[in-house]
């Protein structure tokens, strides 16, 4: 088993990426580490769908709020690398703040408008346009074939989609279903902050998208509906802090009136002090009925 190169410069990574371009096709998993079975399932989707496979773990200040979790956000690159091996990926990218942002932020902004203020957008401000500001930079130095992001991260993926057709990026972005732990939680660096008790209760985001979806297969087709009977779960337990509960358009992220063509519930929480969210994908309706 080969170890993957470590890079840490922005130079070296791109003419690593210029190299291995030569070769094959060349896949990026952009993620911010602490990696979970949610990551490596992006990573083994690239490693069957291209040649050469790239990882970047880089805990980006530009997308966290000025009371949010930059600082306490869970760091463990030592056992990242490890597991990172054992997955035979080909480079991992970790660059320092500085070589990302070396005047210590930057002037030079990529915000997707419109969509990047809604959903999360709405809640976080400025957060998408950090989002889609670190991912053309990585675009830029890693030049990637296909990009792999997580469906869990529904919003984010409406950005960058925008983002890349829009700034005519040369490459494919390939968005692979939310991996959940056996009792549905959808697996999060962020679900190490919660407490045993919170755990349980981060559960409610899961049982409030399922309720819906078995509403959508047993015919209910009104939005609205939909959406009431998220909240009526969500208001069922009492820890959950509702930011969001909303049926949209998966790539406007405009809220919608009927699921037939296709929709996205997606749902954001906080549970003590963790902010969770999480959402189900429904593809287009065949015959009136749910694929």
């Amino acid at each position: 088993m080969n170890k993957p190169e470590l890079i840490t410069s922005i130079a070296a990574m791109r003419e690593a990426s210029r190299r291995a371009k030569q070769s094959g096709t060349v896949a990026l998993v952009p993620t911010m580490g602490a990696l979970h079975e949610g990551h490596f399932s992006l990573v083994r989707a690239a490693r069957a769908a291209c040649d050469v496979v790239i990882v970047s773990i880089f805990v980006n200040p530009m997308q966290f709020g000025p009371n949010e979790d930059f600082e306490r956000y869970p760091r463990a690159l030592e056992a990242d690398l490890k597991m990172l091996e054992e997955e035979q990926v080909n480079f991992v990218f970790v660059p320092e703040r500085g070589e990302m942002y070396p005047s210590g932020e930057t002037g030079t902004l990529v915000e997707v408008q419109h969509i990047g203020s809604r959903l999360d957008g709405a809640f976080r401000l400025g957060h998408f346009r950090g989002v889609a500001t670190v991912v053309a930079k990585l675009f830029h130095i890693t030049l990637p074939d296909v990009a792999f992001f997580g469906q869990k991260d529904a919003a984010q993926v409406a950005v960058l989609r925008a983002m890349v057709r829009d700034l005519n990026f040369p490459l494919k972005l390939i968005v692979c279903p939310t991996v959940r732990e056996p009792d549905g939680l959808a697996m999060s660096s962020r679900n190490r902050y919660l407490t045993v008790i919170e755990r349980a209760q981060s559960l409610v985001l899961y049982r409030a998208l399922s309720k819906a979806h078995t509403e959508v297969h047993g015919g209910v087709r009104d939005a609205d509906k939909l959406r009431d009977t998220m909240t009526r779960v969500m208001k069922g337990e009492p820890a959950a802090e509702t930011e969001y509960v909303e049926v949209v358009d998966p790539d406007t992220l405009l809220p919608i009136e009927d699921v037939s063509e296709g929709a996205l519930l997606a749902i954001a929480a906080r549970v003590g002090g963790t902010r969770l969210i999480d959402n189900v994908l429904l593809p287009p309706m065949r015959n009136g009925l749910c694929g």
